[in-house]
């Protein structure tokens, strides 16, 4: 499966279950570094209030959105850098927001690309994983996933045991009902989830056992 097939055809909240689980490395001078997808957010487009394309806003910003799927959609807000990838035909501006991953490539490198920062602090938000695997500008936004240094491994994936879908994070309360839209997925009890609560850790992070 290609990842034009993989991010077209198909619903972008299903999309965005589906990556739970894949691994997301990214491959650069440091290193093949990564883990494994546990959190992620769907974006709808034009109609969705939280999306940088809702209303069919069109910058150099947000052109990544309208690329076909399986294109990058890479933005900075402050010092921070957040990996999107569009979802849907070119023209359609959606896409799928990965907002942590469980770490297991290239573990100390990415430990000192955030400081000496290391366990579930590594990772657990979208800035965070972009700062471990290195990421310090916009490069590779608009590039197809197969022509950059990133990749998701679309062949397996690790089982959850339980996908929660939640309100997505730091959303305008401007529109309370696209703010409560359950358009979030994570992992049930894995810790590397944003918000995910000590009590709520599941001993084995929330995978299924084989």
């Amino acid at each position: 499966m290609t990842y034009y097939d993989f991010f077209t055809g198909r619903p972008t909240a299903e999309i965005c279950q589906d990556l739970l689980g894949r691994a997301l490395t990214f491959e650069g001078p440091q290193g093949k570094l990564g883990g494994y997808i546990v959190e992620a957010e769907a974006y709808l487009g034009t109609k969705d209030r939280a999306a940088h394309s809702y209303g069919g806003r069109r910058s150099q910003a947000n052109e990544g959105l309208y690329c076909p799927g399986g294109s990058l959609y890479i933005y900075s807000q402050r010092q921070y850098f957040f990996f999107d990838v569009a979802c849907q035909e070119a023209g359609d501006p959606q896409g799928v927001l990965v907002r942590a991953i469980e770490p297991v490539w290239g573990i100390e490198q990415m430990e000192a690309n955030r400081g000496g920062k290391s366990g579930v602090l590594l990772t657990n938000g979208p800035g965070k994983m972009m700062q471990a695997l290195g990421i310090d500008s916009r490069k590779w936004d608009l590039a197809k996933l197969e022509d950059s240094p990133f990749a998701i491994d679309l062949t397996e994936k690790k089982a959850a045991k339980e996908i929660i879908a939640a309100p997505r994070i730091g959303i305008s309360q401007a529109d309370p009902a696209w703010a409560k839209e359950k358009l979030r997925y994570y992992v049930a009890g894995n810790p590397y989830v944003s918000d995910m609560k000590k009590k709520d850790y599941d001993q084995g992070h929330g995978w299924a056992k084989v």
